[in-house]
């Protein structure tokens, strides 16, 4: 089996957001099916790669699968002894070596959607895209979308996708990632209601943030219930204002940075 074929896997894993675990021989003493390197993808429901068979890759797999299904996130390892003495869950292997695996949960990778890329939006990504994120910007302005615009992200950590809509912003919600963050800071707040209405309508999304003023908010609230039909729980899902409290600055750049810590911190409660 081609040794491409674990990186492919994890490629795919991570392109259609599904958790996973990477098994990977990490030591081996004497006589081992596979040399230290080997490793194996495990999914949901499939698995890609090879560790040797036998009781060390079932075993794993069971693990691997179980580590999935308590949502796990810290790496750990298990010892193999390969003699005819050994209690084996699946079959004896007699090869007479011992064996050190690593398992390495693949979280999710989360997404991030920012509906306007002006002076803080852009800085919002500079930060953002330096996580290992699924990025969206989407503006309705070419401008803002444009190569040398964006140049500030050449050196991104981020998957970064940019989606120009100058009709119908709120259409890139239905297609973005189940989960992805929202954070609605464009130009107009005609688009900001209107992102906002359709956010609320769109059942796969994660949090929903929006930029602005208390007037604007106390605005919107009303536009959102008696126009849009949207009760207060619903109302209550998007988060206003964003960014930490106690960082009160009105530079762009503070703005994203209190941004950015607000977000990253909601990533890791997720996670935790």
């Amino acid at each position: 089996m081609p040794d491409s074929t674990w990186v492919a896997a994890v490629a795919g894993l991570r392109e259609r957001r599904e958790s996973g675990v990477l098994v990977t021989v990490a030591a081996v003493r004497g006589h081992a099916p596979r040399d230290a390197g080997a490793k194996l993808v495990v999914g949901r429901t499939g698995t890609w790669g090879s560790i040797g068979g036998g009781n060390i890759e079932a075993v794993a797999i069971d693990r691997a699968r179980e580590m999935l299904a308590a949502g796990e996130a810290e790496p750990e390892l298990m010892d193999f002894a390969l003699n005819d003495k050994a209690v084996n869950q699946h079959g004896v292997q007699c090869c007479g070596g011992t064996v050190v695996v690593l398992l390495e949960p693949l979280p999710v990778t989360k997404a991030l959607a920012i509906f306007g890329v002006g002076h803080v939006g852009l800085e919002l990504a500079r930060i953002m895209a330096r996580q290992d994120i699924e990025l969206h910007l989407v503006d309705s302005r070419a401008d803002m979308l444009t190569k040398e615009r964006l140049e500030v992200l050449a050196d991104e950590a981020a998957e970064v996708h940019v989606h120009h809509t100058p009709l119908l912003p709120e259409e890139v919600l239905a297609h973005l990632p189940h989960g992805t963050h929202i954070l609605i800071m464009t130009h107009d707040h005609a688009e900001d209601a209107a992102l906002c209405d359709a956010a609320l309508r769109t059942d796969h999304l994660g949090t929903i943030g929006l930029i602005g003023s208390s007037a604007k908010w106390a605005r919107f609230r009303k536009r959102l219930a008696e126009e849009g039909g949207h009760d207060a729980a619903a109302i209550d899902r998007i988060k206003t204002p964003i960014g930490l409290p106690d960082i009160t600055g009105k530079e762009p750049a503070t703005i994203a940075v209190s941004v950015a810590a607000d977000l990253l911190r909601t990533f890791e409660s997720e996670t935790a």
